[in-house]
């Protein structure tokens, strides 16, 4: 297996350095095959490798930047003031073949105007997505688009739904992994003319369509990818957060009601753990921004040690599995196809 390389905006989200140097520490001694860039501030990232030089050489170094893209700015600023930003440096060693991949907890919406600007999209895409998988009562199941654009046409589902299948395809080993398309209700009549139109279309394109799906099927276990457009994956993804959080408060407010519900949650210990370890949010951090000439993967803003290192081994994964070329060749087969009819 060739070494792989993926540059980290070390500067990114809401706590920057502490938070990434020891996620990328702790991926570097699990995987000895990755090399990592940290891309920042070298006054304040350096102090903070210091005395790793000897465990990892030259699988471990940093690449100064001296601007960093703030969480609430502007993604049209970021974009075109800030050329010596963190964020933009990794995706520039991308561009440039130095990594493999970039990862960053930072600014959402400039990560991708400077992702879609530098790296451009995939022959045949039209506008990137942003995947990432949910818990589920069978594992997880991966859901695109979580809210990068808004409004799409039947064809940038399709474009979705042949991206979601190449990627599940290739990091979950799955030979034909199931595509669900999000609706009001499995029955064909369901749905407006832009979901109707874009069915036809998945149907058309030889992947493994299972048809309609509805909001509860994202947790059923019975779907690998569900399609729909960024505002309603937008929407689904913070309403599940805000039920889980709901459930884990009223878990607690039950548990701690009276002495004998207590004791009870004293028993309960094991099983809570269980369930928590199941569904921790950590365990799914890393969304990827798909349809890109590179790999970008994006971590939650508040991402711990743990969350953010998961984010890590996402992209390098999806570098050894060779994403990007997946779905260029699958769209390329679906245009070939389509000259022919």
């Amino acid at each position: 297996m060739s070494p792989t390389t993926i540059a980290l905006d070390a500067m990114g989200g809401d706590f920057g350095p502490p938070v990434v140097i020891p996620a990328a520490l702790e991926c570097l001694t699990a995987n000895p095959a990755l090399s990592l860039i940290l891309v920042g501030d070298e006054a304040q990232v350096a102090p903070l490798v210091g005395g790793t030089e000897q465990r990892f050489g030259a699988r471990l170094r940093v690449h100064h930047a001296s601007e960093r893209v703030e969480m609430h700015e502007l993604p049209s600023k970021a974009l075109r003031n800030k050329k010596d930003s963190s964020m933009r440096v990794a995706i520039n060693l991308v561009k440039d073949g130095t990594a493999d991949a970039c990862v960053s907890a930072g600014n959402t919406g400039a990560l991708m105007a400077i992702a879609k600007f530098v790296l451009k999209t995939l022959p045949g895409i039209d506008r990137p997505a942003i995947i990432s998988a949910v818990p589920s009562v069978a594992g997880h199941t991966h859901v695109l688009d979580l809210g990068a654009n808004v409004d799409c046409s039947a064809e940038h589902l399709l474009q979705f739904a042949v991206m979601g299948y190449e990627l599940v395809r290739a990091v979950e080993d799955k030979d034909n992994p199931r595509v669900g398309l999000l609706n009001i209700g499995e029955e064909e009549i369901k749905g407006n003319e832009q979901v109707k139109q874009a069915a036809r279309l998945i149907a058309d394109s030889h992947i493994n369509f299972a048809g309609y799906v509805e909001g509860n099927d994202l947790y059923s276990g019975s779907i690998d990818v569900v399609v729909t457009d960024g505002f309603v994956g937008n929407v689904a993804l913070k309403t599940s957060e805000g039920l889980a959080k709901m459930i884990s408060q009223l878990m607690r407010q039950e548990f701690g009601r009276n002495w004998l519900t207590k004791l009870v949650g004293l028993a309960s210990v094991p099983v809570l753990k269980s369930f928590k370890d199941r569904i921790d949010p950590r365990k799914y951090n890393g969304a990827t921004l798909i349809g890109l000439r590179g790999i970008v993967v994006k971590s939650h803003g508040n991402a711990d040690r743990i969350a953010f290192a998961n984010a890590i081994m996402i992209a390098a994964k999806e570098v050894e599995k060779a994403v990007p070329m997946r779905i260029e060749e699958r769209i390329a087969s679906i245009f070939a196809e389509r000259k022919s009819a």
